[in-house]
């Protein structure tokens, strides 16, 4: 059924809504809904608040009553299912319920077992009509990472690199900075604003000394730190430790007592997950995220652990920002391969291409790793 053109206009704001709480929300999913009264005006808005607090529903109703607005009646324009467990917070379903609403538009439905559609069977089942479709597409890719955390038991994982045209990171004497301009860079730091966890390894740090931290103004949550470091090997002297406080989880393949105390005396959580060969288990380690509720994972390592993430068939996205530079020799994207036939290439479909600043900021999915 075509959705009614007032339903997708609506539904654009409530994403548009749900686009402003992707920085502050996670690990809940980015939500927006508006409210609209029986004689079709706009009543109330809102999106999803900090986690502990009101989910989108909510902060809609609290804004229609703000405004003096009755909300029997209404129309709830949401993009996503409305929640029907008691999880930090309420069911949002039965604050619409309650608050006499007649009809929920709902972009689709919310893949958490706890819901799965039961959110949209109490609605139902108390008389309120529930239409499920407009904007869907946008309101997975908004929370794509929490659909792939939900559905597959891993976090979305995007790998960003800076490079020349030619592919070049880093010269062959190590140096790297600046490659790309600051308008990339500053572009770098939004799509690490988004993300709940930074992943680097420790040959970055060792070599690096990077913070990893998210420096826009007026951005107050912190993603996570994680560093693969096989064999604790991180010192207390790194940069990394004097960013702005975040979780600092460090995966090893080895328990060494005196290093794992230090580093937790920092306020480091040392995991140990080893595999057959002695490395990190990087698959384990994306579970054991996902069990702490990560959804999304920017990758901003060297070119070893790029190749290993990509070997595994790990990374999902590619966020890449290339300089129009030629360096020639020097550190690549990834160390993969060598590759004796073009079979054994990672395909990826294109996204998004664009420029900022004097650079190209190009966006592509490993093939068929979004569709789940």
């Amino acid at each position: 059924m075509t959705p009614h053109l007032a339903d997708t206009e609506l539904m654009t704001r409530a994403l548009a809504l749900a686009e402003e709480a992707r920085l502050i929300c996670p690990p809940n999913p980015a939500v927006g809904c508006v409210l609209v009264g029986a004689d079709g005006s706009l009543i109330g808005e809102g999106h999803t608040q900090p986690v502990g607090q009101p989910h989108a529903e909510v902060m809609a109703l609290r804004d229609a009553a703000r405004r003096g607005h009755t909300t029997h009646g209404a129309t709830a324009y949401v993009t996503l299912e409305p929640c029907a467990h008691h999880g930090r917070t309420g069911p949002c379903c039965d604050a619409l319920i309650a608050a006499g609403v007649a009809r929920v538009v709902a972009a689709l439905e919310d893949p958490n077992p706890r819901v799965a559609g039961q959110g949209f069977a109490r609605l139902r089942a108390a008389g309120v009509v529930v239409d499920v479709g407009p904007g869907a597409e946008a309101a997975r890719a908004l929370n794509l990472g929490f659909f792939s955390r939900m559905v597959r038991g891993t976090p979305w994982v995007r790998m960003k690199a800076a490079s020349s045209l030619d592919g070049r990171t880093a010269l062959p004497n190590g140096v790297s900075q600046w490659i790309t301009s600051g308008a990339a860079r500053e572009d770098g730091h939004r799509w690490r604003a988004r993300a709940d966890a930074v992943l680097t390894g420790i040959g970055t740090v060792l070599e690096d000394d990077p913070l990893l931290n998210v420096r826009l103004p007026q951005v107050a949550r912190q993603p996570a730190l994680v560093v693969v470091d096989s064999r604790l090997e991180l010192p207390p002297s790194a940069r990394l430790w004097s960013a702005v406080q975040r979780p600092i989880h460090v995966y090893a393949a080895v328990d060494d007592e005196t290093r794992r105390q230090a580093l937790q005396g920092l306020g480091a959580e040392v995991v140990t997950l080893a595999n057959p060969q002695g490395k990190v288990d990087l698959a384990a380690m994306l579970k054991d995220l996902a069990r702490r509720e990560v959804n999304e994972v920017h990758v901003e390592a060297g070119h070893k652990l790029n190749g290993s993430l990509l070997r595994e068939g790990l990374v999902d996205e590619l966020l890449l920002y290339q300089a129009p530079k030629l360096l020639g020799e020097g550190a690549g994207i990834a160390a993969m391969g060598p590759f004796t036939q073009l079979s054994e290439a990672v395909t990826l479909e294109w996204r998004e291409v664009r420029p900022v600043g004097d650079d190209l900021c190009l966006r592509a999915v490993v093939a068929g790793h979004d569709r789940f």
